[in-house]
């Protein structure tokens, strides 16, 4: 599956200009299942795959930010059909995610989900306008807790 890793960038970067960070180098890898989960298991102690993981690889108060968003392409397409979206908006939303991760935003308890899934659909919403330019971008995939 070809992936348009210029539109991610794109997405991650306009999630932290949106929340205020100029300078970042962001690093987009894009694995399998298998290798996100042994990256899972590895650093986070979570067995067994994941949409993405974020490696902040600096203190996030230096400039610039320097971080590794690894993407597990093997999840966006099983989750991408069982939603019955396009595989894009899936990566787009992990884009989104792992961005919002690097901003300070957390998904531990429900209000922080909350927060972060409020600032997802913003970005979706806006990502997907300037891409189709219609007025009611499609609504954006739920995550999963």
């Amino acid at each position: 599956m070809p992936l348009d890793r210029g539109a991610l960038r794109a997405a991650v970067r306009t999630v932290l200009l949106g929340e205020g960070i100029e300078e970042a180098e962001v690093s987009l890898a894009f694995v399998t299942d298998a290798e996100i989960a042994e990256l899972n298991w590895r650093f986070l102690r979570h067995e067994g795959p994941t949409d993405v993981i974020t490696f902040p690889l600096n203190d996030t108060e230096e400039t610039p930010l320097t971080a590794e968003i690894v993407i597990s392409v093997d999840t966006a397409l099983r989750e991408a059909k069982r939603r019955e979206l396009p595989v894009e908006l899936e990566l787009t939303l992990y884009a989104v995610h792992a961005a919002l991760h690097l901003c300070g935003y957390d998904d531990r308890t429900a209000p922080d989900r909350r927060r972060m899934r409020a600032r997802e659909r913003k970005y979706l919403r806006t990502l997907t306008t300037e891409r189709t330019r219609e007025n009611k971008p499609p609504r954006p995939p739920r995550r999963r807790a």
